[in-house]
């Protein structure tokens, strides 16, 4: 069996006004795909895969359509030369937002059918903090998302997208793919799968799974801080018995909005004036604290300085703030060199309308060694204050970000990260955990944020309406 291998994964917040160029993907392609540590699972099915292209970013603004069109440009002229193909795997993330687009990944996954064809098997595999169009139902064969928050099972629902694609093909059995919309859209710190309701709900889906007819179960929250129609919650179903197909969507889908007002977020929260008093005063450490309004990885723009001001007023140390984007302030250290003591304006460097920097004097601790220029890094002191500056936006999640810059978060007091919930490596060192609901394109309290293109009622915008779940099948299931 010939199947193709490809994709688009990005999430984009449609608040965040930096957009997404080629030059902030990293681009797999042909052989370097099937090699990638991402995709060598592939290596234990018994099928012929065929690389085409895969473009992945972390989270941030939409994606401009210049760039948007080359990818996919590039992915259907790879494509075209395999066809025909018994089947096409998608790895996608579902909550890009292209400029002046509706539906990306719809247009996307729409394009990829209408080349390969009606007879072509198509599986995708998802965020749980995407979002579903019916147009996207209506051009797949199977669907999978993860079912962890943090993500710590990638790989896992990888493989149960292919595994079911496989099975399909090796069988003949072309299974049925039909979804229940859930008018509710809440942040992903509010709906953790470590935390209740949200791991109630998601315990829900191995048993689904078990039952005969059913091949996956999928519940998505959906990606908030998109603001567009199908930003909603929703239940998949895949398999091969419509009816149970149907009851289960039903129940799950009811079950996940008769929780709705039960999701809490999982740690402490606070303004950043509280969160920073706590920090301060905590007798434990290392104290992590979140800084959510403005994390990368939930599509924050990664350079506010709200959270280095305060710390600097409120005469805070023994910090670890890793880290703030601003490329000029970055570029300034690797001119002075370390040991330099200079004057920087920090933060405020991409969005310049949506925060004010912090202008003090520093002095250059350490200075990331790279070839890349894209990947400098440096760290800089102030009364107490370690902050690391970085020429492009990225996450600090894992302890080997601190260390490879001469950085111990566990001897740290105070250790402050661009995140929401925090990481795997992060968490089990917070002694405590405190998240700021701080200001940004992100930021937690989406009532906040304008509502000009979500779907009218949505909770938590929308409070008091009526919901019955309804199930929709994918154009592709009709008459199975």
């Amino acid at each position: 069996m010939r199947i193709a291998v490809g994709g688009i994964h990005i999430e984009c917040s449609t608040y965040n006004p930096v957009l997404n160029e080629e030059k902030d993907f990293r681009v797999l392609r042909d052989v370097a795909l099937l090699d990638s540590p991402y995709f060598a699972f592939l290596k234990d099915y018994d099928a012929e895969f065929l690389p085409t292209v895969h473009a992945r970013a972390i989270a941030g603004g939409p994606v401009s359509r210049a760039a948007y069109e080359a990818f996919k440009g590039e992915f259907l002229e790879r494509l075209k030369p395999m066809l025909p193909l018994d089947g096409l795997y998608l790895a996608m993330h579902g909550a890009m937002y292209v400029e002046g687009m509706e539906d990306a990944e719809g247009d996307w996954i729409g394009a990829a059918r209408a080349l390969v064809g009606e007879d072509c098997t198509v599986s995708a595999s998802y965020d749980l903090h995407g979002n579903v169009t019916q147009r996207i139902i209506d051009a797949l064969d199977i669907y999978s998302t993860y079912r962890t928050a943090p993500h710590i099972d990638v790989e896992e629902t990888m493989r149960r997208s292919v595994s079911m694609l496989v099975k399909s093909l090796g069988t003949g059995v072309k299974p049925v793919v039909l979804w229940a919309q859930i008018p509710v859209v809440l942040p992903g710190e509010r709906t953790s799968t470590v935390d209740e309701p949200a791991k109630s709900l998601y315990d829900m889906l191995p048993e689904i799974d078990a039952i005969d007819g059913i091949w996956d179960a999928s519940l998505m929250v959906g990606y908030v801080w998109a603001d567009e129609p199908r930003a909603t919650a929703a239940a998949i179903m895949t398999g091969t018995d419509r009816a149970v197909l149907e009851r289960e969507a039903i129940r799950l889908a009811q079950a996940y909005w008769d929780v709705r007002k039960d999701f809490v977020f999982g740690c402490e929260t606070g303004s950043i004036e509280e969160c920073v008093a706590r920090a301060i005063a905590s007798p434990t450490a290392p104290v992590v604290l979140a800084e959510s309004g403005d994390n990368p990885t939930g599509g924050g723009v990664g350079d506010r300085a709200d959270v280095l001001a305060e710390l600097i007023a409120k005469g805070a140390t023994g910090v670890v703030f890793a880290g703030i984007t601003d490329k000029p302030a970055t570029e300034a250290c690797y001119a002075a060199g370390v040991g330099a003591d200079l004057t920087l304006s920090v933060g405020a460097s991409l969005d310049t309308k949506g925060s004010k920097p912090v202008t003090a004097r520093f002095t250059v601790k350490f200075l990331h060694e790279t070839s890349d220029q894209a990947d400098r890094q440096a760290v800089i002191s102030i009364d107490g204050i370690d902050l690391v500056l970085s020429s492009k936006r990225r996450p600090y999640h894992s302890i080997a970000d601190f260390t490879r810059l001469g950085l111990d978060p566990h001897a740290a007091k105070i250790i402050v990260v661009k995140s929401g919930y925090l990481s795997p490596e992060l968490a089990p060192i917070a002694n405590p955990n405190l998240m700021a609901l701080s200001p940004g394109v992100v930021d937690q309290f989406v009532e906040r944020l304008p509502r000009l293109r979500k779907q009218h009622p949505t909770y938590p915008f929308d409070k008091d309406f009526a919901f019955e779940p309804q199930v929709f099948l994918s154009a592709r299931s009709m008459g199975v």
